[in-house]
């Protein structure tokens, strides 16, 4: 009796060993996410056109002189620096555009869904000119992005980079989305993994696909692992995203 009691108490000790090492992998894994490249950061300063509003849980876009009639929240993709999407959401800004990128723990958005709540606590009552509110993210941000939206009824529409709904929570509302993905994304199996969620989208759906596109080049931070060589330059599938985007957010303050 007392031999099997040893080894159910070596067995026990090994699995927890073996979780303290998987939290230790993991963990360290988190604290060293992509960073995102010097062109970057350089889109992090204030010009004629926008101003940066740079605060501890997120970053403002502020369109200058002009009074912008929409915004988009934004969650940025899985072990991504958050920064690395400034060039986009800076050039989509311009555009006359507020724009908020949020600030995930643990650059995860899955594991901080709630993190827009930060800035509605703070900051939104800033911006009562604006008439409609867009939400949307790129790969694992996209699905955070939708969750929150599930929960909440101000936004209009959804933004999806190279994402998708996780569930069917938003199938029946009224609400529209776009999706953007591109020919060599290898994170989403080159397409195949929008068309198996494809029934989790509204009816109000619109898909665009990037030629040549692939999944890093939604931002700035690099090469990314699973992922194919993309066959177009980044300056222009962020072009293409950038065009998109503001296409469909012009729908929503028209329609």
């Amino acid at each position: 009796m007392s031999k099997i009691k040893e080894k159910i108490k070596r067995i026990f000790f090994s699995i927890i060993i073996l979780i303290l090492i998987f939290l230790l992998v993991f963990f360290i894994w988190v604290l060293f996410p992509s960073k995102p490249h010097e062109i970057a950061l350089r889109y992090l300063n204030s010009d004629d056109y926008v101003n940066i509003i740079n605060k501890k849980d997120y970053i403002i876009f502020e369109p200058k002189n002009t009074n912008p009639k929409a915004a988009f929240i934004f969650y940025p993709g899985g072990h991504v620096d958050f920064r690395a999407y400034s060039p986009i959401l800076y050039m989509i800004s311009k555009e006359s555009i507020l724009v908020v990128l949020l600030r995930v723990n643990l650059n995860l958005a899955f594991f901080d869904i709630n993190s827009a709540d930060r800035f509605f606590k703070k900051d939104y009552s800033k911006y009562s000119s604006i008439k409609i509110w867009v939400i949307g993210g790129h790969s694992l941000g996209g699905v955070a992005a939708a969750f929150y939206a599930s929960k909440n009824d101000l936004f209009k529409g959804i933004i999806f980079w190279a994402s998708y709904p996780a569930n069917d929570s938003l199938k029946d509302k009224n609400i529209k989305m776009l999706s953007i993905y591109g020919t060599e994304d290898g994170g989403l199996d080159n397409g195949r993994k929008i068309e198996e969620h494809k029934k989790f989208m509204s009816k109000d759906s619109y898909f665009y696909i990037i030629n040549g596109g692939n999944h890093a080049q939604f931002a700035d931070y690099g090469n990314q692992p699973g992922d194919k060589p993309a066959k177009i330059t980044q300056e222009e599938q962020i072009e293409e995203v950038k065009r998109e985007t503001i296409k469909f957010i012009e729908i929503l303050i028209n329609d």
